[in-house]
């Protein structure tokens, strides 16, 4: 089984206009439209069994409308052999943290994804410290975005040095750093990131990450933590999928990355 531990898309009615709002932000052309079909397609075409999606509240009042769009997915691909699912969200000035974390949990969602960036907020302020300790007692897993945001790159709220205080003083569970620990922050992720005990994801890394520094971060951190990933519809599966085949040579490894792992995190 493939998963894709990191992708997105958006309701229909919004889909293309929020990619091309993204892309002239981020000065990136998409290799899709954002929309739940695109997706399928690449998925099928790329050979994909399952899709995660990540969906980011970037107001404390979507947060109703963003969960109940990701429980009407995982709902309608239940069973289903090629399948999207669906985390949750959570905006870190929530009025009340713990209920909406319970109320994500009980609409059945696996995670949730933060983002400091679209949500202007450090990583290792206490907001996100409270929420990651809450989702971590509830099993949820939690995926964060790593390192340079391309449509911010002046200014990065989750840098290495904030991600090992998180993981200092919090120590959370089933905590995913993206973009393989930081986004163009890789250097600084072999340092001090590597080797602890936290899942790491592929996503925007193909063509971008140097071999060197990839195979250097997988020797040292361990396959058993890394997650196949893209970044749908801002990097193709099929080329994601062709990277990571071509620098991950030995099969277990390559096994784990594309699939095992993310089954041991969630349940498909």
């Amino acid at each position: 089984m493939i998963i894709d531990f990191h992708t997105h898309i958006f309701p229909e009615k919004i889909a293309v206009k929020t990619i091309a709002k993204l892309e002239q932000i981020a000065n990136v052309k998409a290799c899709a439209d954002g929309r739940e079909e695109s997706l399928l397609r690449s998925m099928e075409s790329a050979g994909v069994d399952v899709s995660v999606v990540l969906p980011v509240v970037t107001a404390p009042e979507q947060f109703s409308t963003v969960n109940r769009f990701a429980a009407s997915l995982n709902e309608k691909y239940e069973g289903k052999s090629v399948r999207i699912l669906s985390f949750g969200g959570i905006h870190p000035d929530s009025p009340d943290y713990k209920k909406e974390l319970r109320k994500i949990k009980g609409l059945g969602l696996q995670g949730i994804k933060l983002h400091p960036d679209y949500q202007g907020t450090y990583f290792d302020d206490l907001k996100y410290m409270r929420i990651l300790d809450e989702a971590s007692a509830l099993g949820l897993v939690t995926v964060v975005h790593a390192g340079i945001d391309i449509g911010f790159p002046d200014h990065v709220r989750c840098t290495v040095g904030r991600i090992c205080r998180v993981l200092d003083e919090v120590a959370p569970q089933k905590l995913v750093l993206a973009h393989f620990g930081g986004f163009r922050s890789w250097e600084e992720v072999e340092r001090s990131v590597a080797g602890r005990e936290v899942y790491l994801d592929t996503a925007y890394t193909a063509g971008i990450i140097g071999d060197e520094i990839f195979l250097n971060i997988l020797k040292k951190h361990g396959a058993n933590q890394i997650l196949f990933a893209t970044d749908s519809p801002w990097s193709g599966q099929a080329e994601s999928l062709a990277h990571i085949r071509r620098l991950v040579t030995d099969e277990k490894e390559r096994d784990q990355i594309l699939g095992q792992n993310a089954q041991k995190l969630i349940a498909v």
